[in-house]
């Protein structure tokens, strides 16, 4: 084969797969169903076991399973043979995998999985093979063939095999209502966690840090105040001490370009742009991102009561990027 001939090869390996999963849908029946209301009604946790790419794919399995809202993890089958079967009880649900359906290793703990009476689901990829007739629930996971060129490599059953656990974890989450509230509960680390839990509360300067000017306080003083607090920009308060402006440091140099020093002779009033964008305490760091980016603006106040007259907090751009958020 030629490198030239690579293409080719690539696109059929994802066809035949597509295909493989194309078909499993089709067999979406009252099968799949008693799995699911199985999984659902289970008291314990799901129990998933496999061997070999069977066994990564369980492994899989599982933990999309955890991270979604069904308490579950993985058995491995030759270690449960050596004592993991103490892992599973009476009140779990246990789902083998298997391409084949004789993993022998599988087999041999059937027997102590009866004796509990604990049901098995299998999502097994022959239909008359030892696990599948010996399952509570039988899940067909057959391919017509492997992508591979030998046709031995799973490569397209383990495919449809995974498209088929991912089918019965989404299907436990719709009809558990997970939201993503319980997910941000279940990913509190990583990029993942700070999407869904850092709140501005955790990266707000407070106090001094704000920068604030009078409405009739000279552009120099504003410009003095937007250097010192080094967020490149002001709020602007009236007499009341209540928010009714804001003036950017790209505001003044705009300003300079058009009417060169007679700017200086001026309030921050008559330079300030109305209305300024703020969010509350507890907004998510990604929605305020997202909002600074929707405006293409770099800051944005914060209330932690929004009783308050002014603002007593103010996030820039780069304290949420630098968090990690993005």
């Amino acid at each position: 084969m030629k490198i030239s001939d690579i293409k080719s090869v690539a696109k059929r390996v994802i066809q035949i797969e597509a295909d493989a999963v194309s078909l499993i849908g089709d067999r979406i029946d009252e099968h799949f169903e008693s799995a699911v209301q199985t999984i659902l009604e289970c008291t314990g946790r799901l129990i998933v076991s496999g061997l070999g790419k069977s066994g990564l794919i369980s492994q899989k399995i599982a933990s999309t399973m955890a991270s979604t809202g069904t308490p579950a993890h993985f058995v491995h089958p030759a270690e449960a043979t050596h004592g993991d079967l103490g892992m599973i009880t009476k009140e779990d649900v246990l789902l083998i995998v298997s391409n084949s359906g004789e993993t022998m290793e599988l087999i041999q703990i059937l027997p102590a999985i009866h004796k509990k009476g604990v049901t098995i689901i299998g999502l097994i990829g022959r239909q008359n093979s030892t696990l599948a007739n010996r399952s509570d629930i039988y899940l067909d996971t057959s391919v017509e063939k492997e992508a591979c060129t030998l046709d031995l490599a799973p490569t397209a059953s383990t495919t449809a095999t995974l498209a088929m656990g991912d089918a019965l974890a989404v299907s436990l989450l719709e009809i558990r209502g997970f939201n993503k509230e319980d997910f941000a509960e279940l990913h509190p680390g990583g990029m993942l966690g700070k999407r869904l839990l850092l709140t501005l509360d955790q990266l707000v300067h407070t106090g001094d840090d704000i920068p604030f000017v009078t409405s009739s306080a000279s552009i120099k003083d504003a410009l003095l105040t937007i250097s010192e607090k080094g967020l490149g920009m002001t709020g602007v308060l009236n007499d009341e001490d209540e928010i009714i402006g804001i003036i950017t440091d790209g505001d003044i140099r705009r300003a300079i370009e058009k009417g060169g020093n007679d700017l200086f002779d001026q309030t921050a009033e008559f330079l300030m742009s109305g209305n300024p964008k703020w969010v509350t305490a507890d907004t998510l760091a990604i929605s305020a991102l997202e909002l600074m980016e929707k405006h293409a603006i770099t800051s944005l106040f914060v209330y932690s009561d929004t009783d308050l007259k002014k603002p007593d907090g103010i996030v820039h751009i780069h304290d949420i990027l630098r968090s990690g958020v993005q």
